[in-house]
């Protein structure tokens, strides 16, 4: 299986609809459909209706294809409402923030489980062809309840190709890493911190997976290209010591290591031990087929279709046993990029 040639009628004159629309990854990827692709229609649903209005004077030119809708993926009614004629739904909205998650688990559970429950039935109810859910290296060995409620999220999506009957609706889940320049990354506040001269780290071994935004834009419309539904897309990519990124934003700052937080992992993971008895790999990235025997694509089936080789039922992909690793002279163009971009001063 190939991911270099993207068939433009996945998009093109289709009515999509990105959930989460107006954050950091769903902006950007809404962006990106409108100047390369003709979709019939973009809808935002998001319940931030401030972010929707500067979204919208942004993309002004594209108003006749730009839809918003103010709305949250704990309502099932407006889901099922906003559904209605979509043929691609990317589900991007959740609870993310590992500290303020462990002090508001339940809304977290609404938001993240509760939530991706309603946007599945919605997707359901409404035929809506194919569904992407993003997921979170946390998922994996969870050790907060980010990380639980978004493989429980994971679970949920996958086997909701069970019940997709007649319809044959799709539904994937994409795996990756910490994305640095998104709302609530390290890259900021790092990068604030040195003003003072003085950044806090929780640990010296601390490694963290690395994607940019346009990475894994790409990565989701690769999905949607080559997506026969059940599987977990997990894409190989760097990793970084997270003292390397503090010296690549400033060498000159102090570093001061306060302990690791509450949920807080020292390495993180993006396929654990257990879950690589279903893992295949390719060149660019791993896929964990469905372990479901009421679901066709397991991965003896997968394997038969698409080829790729079996991963050692011991096989663990995490950051810090990586082979892939960000030098901080590598961090350093990245950071510069980033910068520029977050448009930080």
């Amino acid at each position: 299986m190939s991911f270099d040639k993207l068939k433009k009628n996945i998009i093109n004159n289709k009515n999509i609809l990105v959930t989460g629309g107006t954050g950091s990854f769903g902006s950007v990827f809404v962006e990106y459909l409108l100047e390369n692709y003709k979709p019939r229609k973009v809808m935002v649903f998001s319940r931030d209706e401030q972010k929707q209005f500067l979204m919208e004077k942004k993309l002004q030119k594209y108003r006749n294809k730009l839809r918003f809708l103010v709305g949250d993926v704990r309502d099932l009614q407006r889901l099922e409402f906003a559904t209605k004629d979509v043929d691609v739904l990317i589900h991007a909205a959740a609870m993310k923030h590992v500290l303020i998650a462990e002090y508001n688990p339940f809304e977290v559970v609404k938001t993240n489980i509760m939530g991706a429950q309603n946007v599945i039935d919605a997707c359901l109810k409404n035929n809506v062809k194919k569904v992407v859910a993003l997921s979170t290296d946390k998922a994996s060995s969870p050790v907060n309840i980010y990380g639980a409620s978004k493989l429980t999220s994971d679970k949920l999506f996958i086997a909701a190709n069970n019940y997709a009957g007649k319809n044959k609706n799709k539904f994937s889940v994409v795996r990756y890493g910490n994305v640095l320049g998104s709302n609530g990354s390290i890259l900021p506040l790092f990068f604030k911190s040195s003003k003072k001269k003085l950044i806090t780290i929780t640990d010296r071994r601390m490694t963290r997976f690395n994607i940019t935004l346009k990475e894994s834009v790409d990565l989701v419309m690769k999905v949607l290209n080559f997506m026969v539904g059940g599987e977990i897309f997990v894409p190989k990519i760097p990793s970084f010591k997270v003292v390397d990124l503090a010296q690549a934003i400033s060498a000159d700052s102090k570093i001061k290591i306060i302990g690791i937080k509450p949920g807080e992992k020292l390495h993180e993971e993006l396929i654990s031990g257990p879950e690589s008895q279903n893992a295949i790999e390719y060149k660019n990235y791993f896929v964990i087929a469905s372990n479901s025997e009421l679901f066709y694509w397991n991965k003896k089936n997968y394997i038969k279709k698409f080829g790729g080789k079996a991963c050692s039922n011991n096989f663990s992909y995490n950051s810090d046993n990586n082979k892939d690793k960000l030098t901080v002279s590598l961090l350093k163009k990245i950071v510069k990029t980033q910068i520029k971009n977050l448009n930080l001063k």
